[in-house]
């Protein structure tokens, strides 16, 4: 299971408590070990300070550390409520794992606990006038990270939490768990095709949620362990609730131990994420486009933003399958083109029907997907073309503008399927 237990630590270090309690604890070791240090400072490099120079620079650094912390911790929040109203809540978590705002607030805390720490030393009289000195350029050190770090987030800024900056994460999160699933359909796992056998046993899930993670690595050494084959009945992103059975045993039944081990190789949560869901993605750039033409925010130009980044990010699944699979005691359902279509184009096509530029842009974009890969792409992209043709001609639209969008529809020779279908 260590795939189970790096992917949890990956969890933790997105953390943005994580990296604020790690400078926060450099920040308060750094004035305690300073005494320790005064040994190997040579006497030449040491020089008298005025009593309260130290102190002086440490009281204004703890005066206004609290106070930019605390004013940038609420820019922070205003800028996750902002993309959570304006794109979708399903997208601050990618503001919330962004590494600048984390560095600058832990940068900005941990400035402060340093100056705290460095004036109740220096009150207490911990510092020599060796220790002083090191006190001293250490301080001259803040100040430079502390104007490093002020620069960097009047720079950020500039775009977080806008409505383009929100999109570019969502756009490059769902690249990033595309490319790396295209290099690995099954997650390592070899391909469920067919049914499952019929006398298999079921391991049912024990909790309801989503499927966040999948330890395939560790499926495969429990299978091997107790010569069984898994057959994997979710996949990453689907919803499960408790008692439904996710994982089939084909082999001797498994005892409490062996089901308690493979249940534990499915971790169940409460939200998807993006790492082995590339749905997800699509899903969460689905929802913003569909927000955009709401009659409450009537914004047909971030919808058709929307699907050129679809476009881009489609572009990228190119599913390789191996020869051989790594884990071939595990089965498991590939991602399917129809499925990563219906998840990206459906929602806009079924709010922007009545929206001529809307539908002339998707319609292209689905072209676009089959030009790119017809024969990975062109049946379910001819189906989304025409079903979403059909809603069109459903609602009250001017006869002309249906006309435009029936010039731009897909046709069946555009989608001829000569080549062999991978699905």
């Amino acid at each position: 299971m260590i795939a189970k237990y790096l992917w949890t630590l990956r969890q933790i270090l997105k953390g943005i408590w994580f990296r604020v309690s790690t400078f926060a604890v450099v920040a308060i070791l750094l004035p305690v070990l300073a005494p320790m240090f005064t040994p190997w400072v040579p006497d030449d490099l040491s020089f008298k300070l005025g009593d309260n120079t130290v102190a002086a620079v440490l009281q204004i650094i703890a005066s206004s550390m609290l106070t930019v912390t605390t004013f940038s911790l609420s820019i922070a929040v205003q800028a996750y409520s902002t993309a959570a109203s304006t794109a979708t809540p399903r997208a601050t978590a990618l503001l919330q794992q962004d590494t600048t705002t984390q560095n600058v607030l832990a940068t900005f805390l941990g400035t402060f606990l340093f100056s705290l720490i460095g004036i109740i030393g220096l009150e207490l009289g911990i510092f020599d006038t060796k220790g002083r000195t090191i006190l001293f350029f250490a301080t001259l050190g803040v100040v430079l990270i502390i104007v490093v770090a002020l620069l960097r987030w009047i720079s950020h800024l500039i775009t977080f939490g806008m409505m383009s900056d929100t999109l570019d994460r969502a756009e490059a999160a769902a690249r990033r768990s595309l490319q790396s699933r295209s290099g690995s359909p099954c997650l390592d796992a070899a391909p469920l095709e067919g049914a499952i056998p019929p006398n298999s046993h079921g391991i049912k899930a024990g909790a309801s949620g989503y499927v966040r993670h999948m330890d395939v690595h560790g499926l495969q050494d429990l299978a091997a362990k107790h010569d069984v084959t898994l057959w994997c009945d979710v996949e990453p992103g689907d919803f499960v609730y408790s008692g439904q059975t996710i994982i089939y045993v084909e082999g001797a039944r498994p005892d409490d131990g062996l089901e308690q081990s493979l249940r534990a190789g499915v971790t169940i949560g409460p939200e998807r994420n993006y790492d082995q869901d590339p749905r997800f993605g699509l899903v969460v750039l689905s929802e913003i486009g569909s927000r955009a033409l709401s009659p409450a925010v009537n914004d047909p130009g971030t919808a058709i933003d929307v699907l050129v980044r679809l476009v881009r990010v489609l572009e990228h699944w190119s599913p390789v399958r191996p020869d051989a699979p790594i884990c071939p005691r595990v089965r498991m359902r590939p991602l399917r083109a129809e499925q990563m279509l219906d998840d990206a184009f459906h929602a806009i096509a079924r709010d922007g029907a009545g929206n001529v530029e809307v539908q002339h842009r998707l319609h292209n974009a689905l072209r676009a997907l089959v030009i790119h890969q017809k024969s990975l792409f062109g049946e379910a992209a001819f189906h989304a073309s025409a079903e979403a043709f059909e809603r069109c001609k459903a609602l009250p639209m001017q006869q002309f503008d249906c006309a435009r969008v029936e010039k731009v529809r897909l046709t069946r020779a555009e989608c001829s399927l000569s080549e062999a279908m991978v699905s």
